[in-house]
């Protein structure tokens, strides 16, 4: 045998002490990149809930270059927004029941979106729908926005 066997091999302590230090920085790691990506989603909604800063015009021409691929695709209705439902004043519960005024809980882009269709593509003979689109722990999630033009 080795003279120096603790050189060799660890005590069984040791290695729980080892074991333990990297299942540690493991775990810290991980809160680092959730702590990262929670602040980019509170970003993102907090971006999401103000206006967009295009003109009448520029937000006209999008919707005109969006339904156009969109029917250049042989689509009849075209997604054109998905947010989360913190969105909305009442976190979606209107949308979901499909309450009359369900468009006053509406903020920021989603809000200018219905406004451009009401505006806009309503006259025109284009539908919309505000819809939730998943139930994560069976509560309301993503809510889409769909334009549609077809029967």
């Amino acid at each position: 045998m080795p003279e120096k066997i603790d050189d060799l091999l660890p005590t069984a302590r040791d290695i729980q002490k080892q074991a333990a230090l990297q299942e540690a920085e493991r775990a810290e790691q991980y809160a680092r990149r959730t702590a990262a990506a929670e602040s980019e989603k509170h970003k993102l909604i907090e971006r999401l809930s103000k206006p967009s800063g295009l003109t009448e015009d520029e937000k006209v021409k999008l919707a005109s270059t969006v339904i156009q691929r969109a029917v250049r695709n042989g689509l009849s209705e075209v997604q054109v927004y998905r947010f989360p439902h913190t969105l909305c004043t009442d976190n979606g519960r209107a949308i979901n029941q499909q309450e009359p005024g369900w468009e006053k809980t509406l903020t920021g882009i989603a809000q200018e979106i219905f406004q451009l269709w009401s505006d806009y593509l309503k006259p025109r003979g284009y539908r919309i729908r505000y819809q939730i689109v998943d139930f994560p722990g069976g509560v309301p999630g993503d809510i889409s926005i769909t334009i549609a033009w077809g029967e």
